[in-house]
């Protein structure tokens, strides 16, 4: 769809070259809206994140096109579906940034670019002035940076002591502080590991939440009846969520597939601090021990049978798993929100937020125990969704309150290029979203969105698919070692349970949708058209 760049009165000073806002990208790892609580407040307070929602916009569904973190990061670097930037998955890519990015054109217009923290593209990061960055996941202690050195091209790793969500905002204060250009306008990506697996929380916070019980969503004991590909996943909370990497129980004679993982990040330490995290959980695992001695056999029962077979025991063994794994969720959030109210506070104080656009996402949602599961990958609405809030310089005419347009993480791209007043080039697939943020309501704006994941085979063994999503319904085709169909209508059953397609009275809509799946794989020019065609 060509773009068409265009000022009118209220944006004029977005391309004075004097006058042109800053930009601030803050996004984190699997951090979903179920527990942000200008989104929902069921299971914690954010109320750092809740200000840059309370003072700009809101974006009630927005949405990603791959719901999985390096592919979803080159999306919203490129503006640009996985197919097209060529990073479909984590297993087997290598991001190519030889290609053309947004930090690239927003370099070109005359911004200082700049990325601290989490890459997770495998290449060297291209087109910004300074990148400090994680190498592949990264460790929530002690962690290992790649620090950018004109004299060598993949850059200098180095330890950096402390916790990385403080880390990742201290250094992204210094940067503004004293090692930006302050002639230019800047964009800087602030990107956190937070909420990613393994949940380690922040030392202070380890008793946090020890005392709230949180509520099984509805759909917890899904047994997946019609839906095949939901079935054969490896992400439930049961059957896969390990009890030492994940739940932290853990003592000398315990031993799973992923328990050396565990170890090793626990021990990046230091002695002192490895101390008062062995204290709290070993605690926590004497009393495990004493409640569950049977663990391993209940352990078989949760791997055996489907959840509406389970006997009451193995669903109380379940059930702490679930409350275990949503406290130290809900703590590694708890860090997140106090730096992101750290460095929103620096902004005023330092009058950088007069002239700076604060955005703040997650690379895609994430499963806090709906149909069973933790993890993302699925089009179902809870990795499909992300939060998306915008904090907006009191000088920029805006609106103010909830966006209820359809949005996704290819829109990013070409916002920022606008903002700055660059040219939005003509192969960038997202559209610009400050049409709707100036308060207007495009009559061309997509009434669709499209979605296509591919890595599979692989962890968590979600497989391939694609699908398109309306205000009302969503179609899914799982393809690969299958050929399944799914069609959900979202307003009689948001929680994404009973599988319609093929049932009498679908026809037509089944009918419109796949019409309407065919037309966005044809404007995105998405070769699975040829191999599936519609």
């Amino acid at each position: 769809m060509k773009k068409t760049f265009f000022i009118v009165g209220s944006m004029l000073p977005l391309v004075a070259a004097a006058q042109r806002y800053n930009v601030v990208y803050i996004m984190t790892d699997d951090h979903t809206a179920q527990m942000m609580s200008c989104y929902d407040r069921t299971n914690v307070e954010t109320p750092n994140l809740d200000r840059i929602a309370r003072d700009g916009v809101r974006f009630t569904r927005s949405y990603v096109a791959n719901s999985l973190s390096g592919p979803s990061r080159a999306c919203m670097l490129t503006g640009k579906h996985s197919h097209k930037n060529g990073f479909t998955n984590n297993e087997h890519g290598i991001f190519d940034g030889s290609q053309q990015t947004m930090p690239k054109l927003m370099r070109e217009a005359g911004y200082q670019t700049a990325i601290i923290g989490k890459w997770h593209l495998v290449s060297t990061p291209t087109g910004f002035d300074y990148w400090d960055i994680l190498p592949a996941q990264g460790n929530y202690y002690n962690p290992d940076f790649i620090r950018m050195d004109s004299r060598k091209p993949d850059g200098v790793t180095y330890v950096e002591k402390g916790y990385l969500t403080n880390i990742i905002t201290d250094k992204s204060i210094n940067w503004l502080e004293k090692q930006r250009d302050r002639s230019k306008p800047f964009i800087l990506f602030v990107h956190h590991k937070a909420c990613h697996r393994d949940w380690l929380p922040e030392l202070k916070y380890l008793r946090e939440y020890e005392d709230k019980t949180f509520s099984l969503p509805e759909n917890f004991y899904d047994d997946f009846e019609g839906r095949e590909a939901a079935a054969a996943q490896e992400m439930h909370i049961g059957k896969d969520m390990d009890i030492i990497y994940d739940v932290k129980m853990d003592s000398p004679d315990m031993k799973t597939r992923l328990s050396g993982s565990y170890r090793n990040m626990v021990s990046r330490l230091d002695k002192e601090d490895l101390r008062k995290y062995d204290f709290f959980y070993d605690s926590l695992t004497v009393e495990f021990l004493k409640e569950y001695p049977d663990y391993k056999e209940l352990q078989k029962e949760l791997e055996t049978k489907k959840p509406s077979e389970y006997s009451a025991r193995a669903k109380q063994f379940c059930e702490f798993k679930f409350q275990r794994y949503m406290r130290d969720y809900a703590k590694i959030v708890k860090s997140l929100d106090d730096n992101v109210g750290r460095f929103l506070d620096y902004l005023k104080q330092s009058g950088l937020s007069d002239s700076t656009l604060v955005v703040y996402t997650s690379d895609q949602g994430f499963y806090m125990g709906e149909h069973g599961w933790f993890d993302k990958r699925f089009m179902y609405e809870e990795s499909f969704a992300t939060p998306l809030v915008m904090q907006f310089p009191a000088s920029l005419s805006t609106r103010r309150g909830d966006i209820t347009e359809m949005v996704q993480n290819i829109d990013y791209a070409p916002t920022f290029l606008e903002l700055a007043g660059a040219k939005i080039p003509e192969d960038i697939q997202g559209e610009s979203l400050l049409p709707l943020i100036k308060g207007e309501h495009p009559k061309k704006w997509r009434k669709s969105l499209y979605y296509h994941y591919y890595e599979y085979p692989a962890e968590h063994a979600v497989k391939r698919h694609y699908g398109v999503a309306t205000d009302r319904y969503k179609l899914m085709h799982f393809y690969n070692d299958n050929d399944q169909w799914e069609l959900y209508d979202r307003q009689a059953d948001p929680r994404e349970m009973h599988n319609i397609y093929g049932q009498p009275g679908t026809e037509k809509v089944t009918k419109e949708l796949k019409k309407e799946l065919k037309k966005l794989q044809i404007q995105y020019d998405d070769p699975i058209l040829e191999r599936y065609p519609l």
